[in-house]
């Protein structure tokens, strides 16, 4: 499965998501069924069913916890409110921050890299550069808190 391909049909059911009033499970079967008709990203029907249980998966935890995760992103908005970024930007970054925050099986480099490659398919000329410099300092922060926990354990089990 091609993770990159999942991921833009994440963005497009997240995108669906806030919308319409559909649930996560309604979202994603209708832009894989899009997605296997229409074939505008590559993906060969057999290809887009495969990918559906993955990507339901990523869009149910991101809009499951998508107010914690506005949240969390509201402290790298510098001047800006997540309510007031765009909505393809929006879901972007919740999805790499769901998968920064809550999982341990995508490197925050390459959820960072993902992000970008899709702000500069889907967003504005400047998304790219705004969802790397907001997700670059998340990580950074991130990566200073784990430090500090792990000096925190050593300090313990001492």
């Amino acid at each position: 499965m091609k993770r990159r391909i999942a991921r833009e049909m994440a963005i497009q059911s997240l995108y669906q998501l806030e919308m319409t009033e559909v649930t996560p499970h309604q979202a994603v079967a209708m832009i894989v069924q899009e997605s296997a008709q229409d074939n505008e990203i590559g993906v060969k029907h057999e290809h887009a069913e495969a990918m559906h249980a993955h990507v339901l998966e990523w869009v149910r935890a991101t809009w499951e916890h998508h107010v914690e995760i506005d949240e969390f992103l509201a402290r790298y908005l510098k001047g800006w409110h997540v309510e007031r970024l765009s909505r393809v930007d929006r879901q972007i970054l919740r999805l790499a921050t769901y998968e920064m925050k809550y999982r341990d099986d995508v490197p925050p480099k390459v959820a960072i890299n993902e992000a970008i490659n899709l702000a500069k398919h889907f967003g504005t000329d400047e998304s790219g550069k705004f969802v790397n410099g907001v997700l670059g300092q998340m990580m950074r922060d991130m990566d200073g808190a784990s430090t500090t926990e792990a000096a925190k354990e050593e300090t313990t089990e001492e």
